[in-house]
């Protein structure tokens, strides 16, 4: 079944950009936030609206790769006019493309909040009539602080990812079953006419992030360490290891995290820290390195497809919640991966062997 572009949907509606299949860290908030109402842009999604957990009605609309915010926030005003809330994930995508619709629309941006509500028959509309109020919490101060907010409606929201996901178990479920997934007619969403005054730069090429350096949220294989990743060696020696753990996440195609008490202790930056105070994340593959699996550090895994957990204790939780679970020392297991990819190792890094000892 095929909807027209230019038709208008009522209610709250997410609006996710997908790249290359891939959904958005928070996409899942989003959806949820919507109750299951969705609308996918960008490049695969189709396969992204199939993949969205909790969608009840979804539409996609195919329009490349590389993300031309001003084309899309015209393409997408006739379907959005009548939505009195539409919702984005606060992901580098959804912060591009939210302030651009909220121009087009002529409606409030709400930025990073926590959660937001629609409440019809508040507030008064341009011409007197009753409107409609949208309440939300945004998150300033690096999140630390909530800040309620109201705003007239009709309003633009992105949302931080927070607490509106499924759990680990219900990960990878794809769309509700029953759910209606159709194809939006996108003729010409990819270069609209939208005048002089609002153009999108040119695409000359889309670059592939730097493994070592990216954003750990946009990662889709993840190597993560924590305080059992160092035990027993002081802060030199295990600053040597997170630095050896991003070799060989980059070795493996991915990106290397840590935990709270693994930044906290200055063995790597704060930006690699995942959990509720630090970077949420979403990856395909996550790989636990002596990660004791706390509440503060599971929050912000997201919905990983895979989990391996390597530690020497197996009934710990990142143990007990993954997928494969090595119960052995973590370092040593770390400087056996580097040997077997070529990442070189420093000497003092090496577990002491017993003589006559030898590696099988």
């Amino acid at each position: 079944m095929s909807a027209r572009s230019g038709a208008a949907i009522d209610g709250t509606v997410a609006v996710v950009v997908a790249r290359d299949g891939r959904l958005p860290v928070g996409a899942g908030d989003a959806v949820a936030e919507a109750a299951g109402s969705v609308v996918v842009v960008g490049s695969g999604s189709e396969a992204a609206a199939h993949s969205l957990v909790g969608a009840r009605h979804a539409r996609w609309a195919e329009t490349g790769p590389g993300l031309r915010p001003a084309a899309l926030a015209h393409a997408l005003a006739p379907l959005l006019e009548a939505v009195p809330l539409v919702v984005m994930p606060a992901s580098p995508d959804g912060r591009d493309l939210a302030p651009r619709v909220a121009a087009v629309l002529g409606r409030p941006l709400v930025a990073r909040a926590v959660r937001a509500a629609l409440h019809p028959g508040h507030g008064s509309g341009a011409d007197g009539s009753p409107g409609s109020t949208v309440t939300a919490l945004v998150a300033r101060l690096d999140d630390r602080v909530l800040v309620p907010v109201d705003v007239d409606g009709p309003a633009v929201v992105t949302l931080v990812p927070g607490g509106r996901v499924p759990s680990l178990a219900d990960a990878g479920s794809g769309a509700d079953a029953g759910a209606t997934i159709e194809p939006l007619d996108a003729t010409g969403w990819a270069a609209p006419e939208v005048g002089p005054d609002c153009r999108d730069p040119e695409l000359l090429a889309l670059l592939e992030p730097d493994l070592h350096t990216m954003d750990l949220s946009d990662a889709t294989r993840v190597l993560a360490g924590g305080a059992g990743l160092a035990a027993g060696t002081d802060d030199h020696h295990a600053t040597e290891l997170f630095a050896l753990l991003v070799r060989v996440a980059g070795a493996l195609g991915g990106s290397a995290g840590a935990t709270r008490v693994a930044t906290d202790a200055g063995w790597t930056g704060y930006e690699r820290q995942i959990g509720t105070t630090g970077v949420t994340i979403d990856p395909d593959l996550y790989i636990a390195f002596g990660v004791s699996g706390a509440t503060q550090h599971v929050g912000g895994l997201g919905t990983p497809r895979h989990v391996v957990s390597v530690n020497t204790d197996g009934a710990s939780p990142m143990t007990a919640m993954a997928d494969l679970g090595l119960v052995v020392d973590a370092r040593s297991l770390l400087v056996e991966v580097a040997d077997r990819l070529g990442v070189a190792v420093p000497a003092d890094l090496r577990p002491v062997t017993e003589p006559g000892a030898h590696r099988g």
